[in-house]
């Protein structure tokens, strides 16, 4: 046990060191270089968002040392955007984790305190329902405006599911989404373009609260799907090449026969 215990602190000590280092380094740039000593949150945000889609990917490619690579990266960002903070005397690093800390610890009452929980959907019950208590005014308040369409409609759901309102059985979802493609199949009958656009947008947000009784990352699915697709295709342009051809000057037929090889692959 004591072991145990000394492993633990050191590899605690080690980590603190290494965070020291890299806080040390952040200010010797931002006094130093002439880029970094430019930056504000406004122009690192666009790369922030980047970095956390580059992290994105090496995640569903389960990259681990990419994984770790991406996450120095956006450790810098937030070391960054601390370090501006504390120029601006808003707020500096230790803010940021003692903010994190005592909202981790207020909203778990059940490690913390004596609420009692059964299973992690009354966590995350507890969790929307403390944050109203804290002050806001709807739990559709944490979703930001600027999320990718889908990513925000799962968080929607996710968010009103966690304060009870949301389907009983995966079965009343999926008959949802079937009248939902009924209404879309109609309106496309009609031909009623604006009506398409609106029946097709709830096709999908039927999709992706099904993708969630199903335990599936709509958002991760599609990705896998989008790089699937790449990889398949790549390999029908390679063939293509190989023989000289250009796609456009191949036979949806001739087309199949590489794809369905690259299906194989």
């Amino acid at each position: 046990m004591n072991f145990y215990f000394y492993a633990i602190m050191n590899s605690r000590k080690e980590q603190l060191a290494a965070y020291d280092r890299l806080l040390t380094i952040m200010d010797e740039l931002r006094e130093q270089c002439p880029w970094d000593r430019k930056q504000t949150m406004q122009t690192l945000r666009h790369l922030t968002i980047e970095e956390t889609y580059e992290l994105g990917d090496a995640i569903l490619e389960n990259n681990l040392d990419e994984v770790k690579k991406e996450l120095g990266d956006l450790l810098l960002h937030i070391v960054f955007y601390a370090k501006i903070g504390s120029e601006k005397d808003s707020f500096d690093m230790a803010d940021v984790a003692h903010e994190i800390c005592d909202k981790l610890i207020s909203r778990h009452p059940h490690i913390y305190g004596d609420v009692k929980v059964a299973n992690e959907e009354e966590v995350k019950q507890n969790w929307e329902n403390l944050k109203l208590k804290e002050g806001k005014k709807s739990v559709l308040e944490g979703v930001p405006r600027s999320l990718p369409a889908m990513v925000k409609a799962n968080r929607i759901q996710d968010k009103v599911a966690g304060v009870g309102f949301d389907w009983e059985e995966p079965q009343q979802v999926f008959e949802k989404l079937q009248e939902e493609l009924a209404e879309l199949q109609h309106e496309v009958s009609e031909n009623n373009a604006e009506k398409i656009e609106q029946e097709f947008g709830d096709v999908l947000f039927s999709m992706i609260n099904y993708a969630r009784f199903l335990k599936v990352d709509p958002e991760s699915a599609l990705e896998r799907t989008n790089k699937k697709f790449i990889n398949r295709f790549q390999y029908l342009e390679g063939k293509a090449k190989e023989m000289g051809k250009s796609l456009k000057d191949m036979t949806l037929a001739e087309m199949d026969v590489y794809w369905n090889e690259a299906k194989k692959l």
